[in-house]
């Protein structure tokens, strides 16, 4: 493989903070916790941003009972320990983003976004593991772990100083959106890893852009808001991933059995 190639990924890593860097604080926008969604049902307030979490919960606890007892299997044993974050993480999202929309305000928001980045960081650690078979990939998850965490502290920090900084959390969310088709492209990933990942990551994208535009969907479809579609948007990217890993473990325990002697 071309070294210069193989560089591309820390290269991109490298600018992209190099940018955020110089272009300087990120701030929350003063107006962030103002949701389209005011439904009330059962007397749960902002009814559809709550409830739309549940679909996180039955993801995550779908994919930790079916592969976590395969986490041998070779196909997902190189990244295991990502992936295992990455669903725990999604569960963890159901959690707090229902408790965070119930009322929301920054300090609920901690909760909502410790989940997400920590989910991020588990593919991302997981993804490079099964790229560069020579990784360790306890150690980068629990190195990106540590950064995820400290790029959410970060924010609670530099908030109470008057000037919320989301530069490192918006990083460590916009990070495995390039690097991981990237590696999957370089180190040649199976076409239907490539097709699954990149469906999974396309749906979270339109998942960040409903959730921009959340009063005009509402105000245009008069039923959903943009941050519910979110929601059920980003529900189904972790599907998709998951979907694909007990794909990847169904084959490989296929070929292990034909492949057996008799």
């Amino acid at each position: 493989m071309n070294r210069m190639i193989s560089k591309l990924p820390l290269g991109l890593t490298l600018l992209v903070c190099f940018v955020a860097l110089a272009y300087g604080p990120i701030e929350q926008p003063a107006h962030y916790h103002n949701f389209a969604d005011q439904s009330l049902w059962l007397g749960i307030p902002h009814a559809a941003d709550v409830l739309s979490n549940a679909g996180f919960a039955l993801v995550g606890v779908w994919g930790l009972l079916v592969l976590r007892p395969r986490r041998g299997n070779a196909a997902i044993q190189a990244g295991w320990v990502g992936y295992q974050l990455f669903l725990v993480g999604v569960i963890l999202t159901a959690l707090g983003s229902g408790f965070y929309h119930l009322a929301p305000d920054n300090a609920r928001l901690v909760w909502d976004r410790l989940p997400i980045v920590l989910a991020c960081v588990g593919l991302l650690a997981a993804v490079r593991a099964e790229s560069r078979k020579n990784t360790n990939v306890a150690r980068d998850t629990m190195l990106l772990s540590i950064l995820a965490v400290a790029s959410v502290v970060w924010w609670v920090i530099t908030d109470h100083r008057g000037q919320g900084d989301l530069r490192p959390y918006l990083i460590l969310q916009l990070l495995p959106l390039a690097l991981i088709p990237m590696w999957q492209t370089i180190y040649a990933a199976p076409r239907l890893d490539r097709i699954w990942f990149g469906v999974a990551l396309l749906l979270y994208v339109f998942a960040k852009a409903a959730e921009v535009y959340d009063h005009q969907i509402l105000a245009s479809l008069g039923v959903i808001s943009g941050h519910t579609i979110k929601h059920l948007l980003a529900t189904a990217a972790a599907g998709a991933l998951v979907a694909r890993l007990i794909h990847r473990t169904d084959d490989a325990a296929g070929t292990a059995l034909t492949s057996s002697p008799r």
